[in-house]
């Protein structure tokens, strides 16, 4: 592809990205906050001290989010973790 062509995708890329995605980039974004916010309850459901019958199948999962942890339970309004050296 010639530079000058590559260019002319590139702008017409960035119109697409601002007339037709802009718009709606809010809400999907709070509806992947929604999902992950919901990932990480039943994630971390054993923590908050309900038994959690899918814990061995989201093993694998735990990895992902502990980086996350921190940000999500402050999100949820708790300051400090209720579980002492679980996090805080």
């Amino acid at each position: 592809m010639s530079p000058g062509l590559r260019d002319l995708y590139n702008r017409i890329n960035e119109l697409n990205e601002e007339f037709l995605v802009s718009k709606w980039r809010s809400g999907l974004q709070k509806e992947a906050n929604r999902q992950q916010d919901a990932l990480m309850a039943m994630l971390f459901l054993e923590a908050l001290g309900v038994p959690n019958p899918t814990s061995y199948y989201a093993l694998s999962l735990y990895p992902e989010f502990v980086e996350s942890f921190h940000q999500w339970h402050r999100r949820m309004g708790m300051e400090t973790f209720p579980e002492a050296g679980f996090c805080c």
